[in-house]
């Protein structure tokens, strides 16, 4: 399994739509049950946060790539999720 790293801001309501799809779409298939996702607050964990490149949140990271950053869609966050368990 790969590494998944997910920044986000708290008050943000893109992030809060994408923690929803997160839980919908690991309910919905069982296979994306075991992938974790390391969130990581940037106003708390600036310094990790700064070593990232990426301007909007919510900002999914597999092993190190970019695979997603702005306005979540289940589709987009699906394929962090299928590029994880491969």
């Amino acid at each position: 399994m790969k590494k998944v790293q997910m920044f986000y801001m708290e008050n943000c309501p893109h992030c809060r739509r994408a923690f929803k799809m997160i839980d919908e779409i690991k309910s919905k298939d069982s296979k994306y049950s075991k992938v974790e996702i390391e969130c990581i607050d940037e106003t708390k964990e600036a310094q990790i946060a700064n070593a990232h490149n990426y301007y909007y949140v919510p900002t999914f990271y597999v092993d190190g790539i970019k695979l997603h950053e702005g306005v979540p869609t289940e589709e987009k966050i699906e394929k962090v999720f299928q590029e994880a368990i491969k």
